[in-house]
């Protein structure tokens, strides 16, 4: 599967680079999914460029200004959409200068990051994985999408197997009623799946398979 859908992306036009989102809940796999679709694309020859949009949280104040525990807060106040744009997704578009940066923030120290700017080669492919990136702020930057579907029941213990600090591994415990209900808001709002170039059932990760109607030929 990887193999077909990275030739169905080495055959896009770039104008100047092709912008792929790699969209899931927490433990959806996205970030191996980027990486392993990465190294097909390379094995092509193709010049990729990695980026993840945890690059480019928030601060503190904004990400919790409705509170530690509210699902709105982290669906709508999570990430700075206005600074994704301007540092990396518009500059690798149409028009854009080609200088970007993978990264803006550090949501740990909680404080701005001095990341070097880069300069793209035209052709590239850009992989952005992360949360949200079907929301209506930025459907218009995609030239293609893969979302990762994977039930709460995996992706939570899967996530929280990561180790100390990522939670209960029950969907419905308390301490992940931020997470899950948040993006079920981000489901009903964005509808990711039926805005997604290709859906990826991701529950097994040692037989993914294309959900019907995607289509990677």
């Amino acid at each position: 599967m990887l193999h077909r859908l990275a030739a169905q992306l080495d055959a896009r036009p770039a104008a100047p680079v092709l912008r792929v989102a790699i969209d899931g809940v927490d433990g959806a796999g996205k970030t191996t999914f980027a990486d392993e679709l990465a190294g097909v694309l390379r094995e092509r020859g193709r010049a990729v460029i990695r980026a993840s949009v945890d690059g480019f949280h928030a601060p503190r104040a904004v990400r919790y200004r409705l509170g530690r525990t509210s699902p709105e807060g982290f669906y709508r106040d999570s990430y700075d959409l206005a600074g994704l744009r301007a540092a990396l997704l518009d500059p690798l578009g149409p028009g854009g200068s080609l200088t970007y940066r993978t990264a803006i923030f550090d949501h740990v120290t909680d404080s701005p990051v001095d990341t070097p700017e880069l300069r793209a080669a035209p052709g590239s492919v850009l992989l952005l994985d992360g949360l949200f990136l079907h929301r209506p702020e930025l459907r218009d930057v995609w030239d293609d999408s893969v979302f990762l579907h994977v039930d709460f029941a995996v992706s939570v213990p899967r996530g929280a197997a990561r180790g100390p600090g990522w939670g209960s591994p029950d969907p419905l415990a308390e301490s992940n009623r931020r997470y899950v209900e948040g993006n079920r808001l981000y489901f009903r709002e964005a509808e990711p799946r039926r805005h997604a170039g290709v859906v990826v059932d991701n529950n097994d990760l040692e037989a993914q398979f294309l959900v019907e109607g995607s289509s990677v030929s």
